[in-house]
């Protein structure tokens, strides 16, 4: 594994991959290679889902759970990637308003929201590899949802920059600010503890 790391690898050599094998990739290296989540992330990924899958219902936004390859730096107007791109990544859930950038299998462009669930393995990758990307692209909205200690870390774009807006407890509700209206009950997204229920 940790020569696959070092080597540059394109598109193109990733199109040629079975489709249950995966990876994101920043400047053509190898940033994570996409294991089965475990079941809270599962959880809080399907929740998630339904809560801003709901809203979104008959709107242009749509909203998407991983896994989906986005292509954050490809132009909407191309039908097909380059073979030679060399950026690509698979969030955990993102929310896009713009039809153009949804494309068959693929997105081409930032999205609107990013919503990355951190492990202990990915904290490091998503706080500083793919925010450093996703603020490059344009992402205007970016969470970083820690399951271990429930908290929800907000970043918005401003001037060119994604800077955390603010940190939400379990007990919080926390407004999603590219989708006017919308607020979402954190108790809803993350699941009970045991400790929490003996208290």
């Amino acid at each position: 594994m940790a020569d696959q790391h070092q080597k540059i690898i394109t598109y193109k050599e990733y199109a040629s991959w079975d489709e249950d094998k995966r990876c994101e990739v920043l400047d053509g290296k190898i940033i994570s290679m996409a294991p089965s989540p475990q079941p809270s992330h599962q959880e809080i990924s399907m929740q998630i889902s339904n809560e801003i899958g709901s809203y979104l219902r008959g709107k242009v936004c749509r909203a998407f759970a991983a896994p989906i390859d986005v292509f954050l730096f490809e132009d909407t107007r191309h039908k097909w990637i380059d073979e030679n791109v060399r950026n690509w990544v698979i969030p955990d859930f993102i929310v896009v308003c713009d039809p153009d950038k949804i494309k068959q299998n693929k997105i081409l462009g930032a999205p609107d929201l990013v919503v990355e669930i951190i492990s202990s393995s990915s904290a490091k990758i998503d706080r500083i590899d793919k925010r450093l990307a996703y603020q490059r692209a344009g992402v205007k909205e970016y969470w970083i949802i820690d399951p271990a200690n429930q908290l929800v870390e907000v970043y918005q774009l401003r001037n060119h920059s994604l800077e955390l807006q603010n940190v939400y407890k379990r007990e919080d509700t926390i407004p999603v600010h590219v989708l006017n209206s919308l607020e979402i009950d954190l108790t809803v997204i993350f699941p009970e503890r045991e400790s929490d229920l003996q208290e």
